[in-house]
Order: structure tokens, then sequence, then C-alpha cells
């Protein structure tokens, strides 16, 4: 999994994922979430649309740092999920809990 991140106003952290998030890769993106979220308020967005693949682990991963984001005032949004991914947090009910948004410029604006 490849992991890129840009700075966006207004102080908005954009996660780029492309790859398989699974349990070889969840430790990667871990490490960089923890980073982000540790801010004061954070807002991340975590852009999804390259993701081919995400397991349990990947999910957990996610969840936890949102979980963390908003301890501290802020949150994490999932950018253009592809079906599978929507379907996926549609039947494990949390997309009621991490908001998915059909791009990165509408998670960022709302």
């Amino acid at each position: 999994m490849q992991v890129s991140v840009a700075h966006h106003p207004p102080n908005t952290a954009v996660l780029v994922l492309r790859g398989s998030l699974d349990i070889d890769t969840a430790p990667s993106l871990k490490a960089n979430l923890n980073r982000l979220v540790e801010r004061p308020s954070p807002r991340v967005v975590v852009d999804v649309a390259g993701l081919d693949f995400c397991d349990s682990m990947g999910v957990g991963v996610l969840v936890t740092a949102h979980a963390r984001a908003i301890e501290r005032g802020g949150w994490v949004r999932l950018a253009a999920p592809s079906g599978f991914l929507r379907r996926l947090f549609d039947t494990l009910g949390l997309a009621d809990y991490l908001a998915l948004f059909p791009d990165v410029a509408a998670a960022i604006k709302e």
C-alpha cells in the first residue's frame, strides 16, 4: 500500500491510499493516522479511491483513528469509497459513524 499526505486549508490533512489495506499494511496506516490525529482538533480526510482491498484490520485502524480524532475535537472522513468499501461499512453498521463522501472536495467542504 502507498500512503501520501497533503495539507489543505482549512487545517485539513488528506491521506491518499493506494493498493491493499490489510493485516500487512495496516500498521503503516496506523502510524500515519496516529501522527495526524494527535494534533489539536484534527481534521483528516482519507482518500480511499485507490484502495483495491480493505480487510477488518484496515477498518479497525480507520475507526480507531476517528474515535481518537473525536476525543480531540476533530474527525476522520473517508472520500471516494468504492462500492465494495461502501457496502462493507454499511454491513458493519459503520457508515453512520465514519462519514463517507463522494470525493475529497466534498469531505473537506462539509
